[in-house]
């Protein structure tokens, strides 16, 4: 497959309200000084740091509504100034892709794929949770809360989203997933090879493609930044919630196969969580003289 470079944006969005967990905002600042140099623009967008701003309410059926859909506009006119070919976004929680990926497929005229690399669907309503990072790809696909369906100017064909790596969802996430025809690639589908994604990529002729990444994808026991690995708590910490059953390899394997066969215009890492570096923070702010 022929690519061209193209102006690639760095997105920083070290969103946290979305999941209502604080940590994202340290482990997202994090992840972007741990990536190599940028070649081309960058653009941050602002997040107050837990602590600061009001306390966060529940409207609409979603918490922190209001300050989403801020940090959600500032995205989109991050991006907007720039017209890039491609963004690689930084998050922060999921729902960090709705600006990157609403303006790809603008961009490209409705015709990119997306492929979604995570453990859960992310196409819940307002009805079934009040997080927004779990609304994310049904927004995307012009369902949801109608301010944030409105951020997308264009929505995805379902024909051409699929996931990768999940295994496990509800029966309203199953509704969604079968009315709209989403295709999905298990996590042992994509730990034998990367064929039924290749496939998919063939048959709907996808040349420019969207890669969501949620870390929460890979087993817990094999990549120790996941939310899952929160310290002090035990296999009851989230019960229910599925975890993800991928290696870091199974992972990179794909990406490397498909980016031999379409053009990656896109690239979100998400819900990424630094334990070590959180464990730090709350250390030193105890120490004496640190704040001074």
């Amino acid at each position: 497959m022929t690519t061209t470079n193209g102006k690639t944006l760095r997105l920083h969005m070290p969103q946290w309200q979305g999941g209502n967990l604080e940590e994202y905002h340290l482990s997202s600042r994090l992840l972007s000084w741990l990536l190599p140099l940028a070649q081309g623009p960058e653009e941050t967008v602002t997040v107050p740091p837990p602590g600061d701003g009001p306390a966060l309410d529940i409207e609409d059926g979603i918490l922190a509504k209001q300050a989403l859909l801020a940090q959600a506009r500032a995205a989109r006119a991050a991006v907007e100034r720039h017209q890039p070919d491609k963004v690689l976004t930084i998050g922060g929680d999921c729902l960090v892709d709705l600006a990157p990926i609403a303006y790809l497929n603008k961009r490209y005229s409705g015709n990119i794929g997306v492929l979604w690399i995570d453990a859960h669907p992310d196409v819940q309503t307002p009805e079934e949770t009040p997080h927004g990072h779990a609304q994310v790809l049904g927004m995307l696909l012009g369902e949801g809360d109608p301010d944030f369906v409105a951020e997308v100017d264009v929505p995805l064909d379902p024909a051409r989203v699929m996931y990768a790596g999940l295994d496990e969802w509800s029966p309203a996430e199953n509704e969604f997933l079968v009315r709209m025809g989403l295709r999905s690639a298990g996590s042992g589908e994509v730990a034998e090879s990367s064929s039924t994604v290749l496939q998919w990529l063939e048959r709907q002729g996808i040349e420019q493609l969207a890669v969501h990444f949620d870390v929460d994808v890979i087993r817990p026991q094999s990549f120790r930044p996941i939310l899952f690995n929160k310290p002090g708590t035990g296999t009851d910490f989230l019960k229910g919630v599925p975890r993800g059953r991928l290696e870091p390899e199974h992972v990179l394997r794909l990406l490397d196969d498909v980016a031999g066969a379409c053009n990656i215009v896109g690239l979100a890492i998400t819900e990424y969580m630094s334990w070590d570096a959180v464990q730090t923070q709350r250390l030193l702010r105890r120490l004496p003289l640190v704040g001074n």
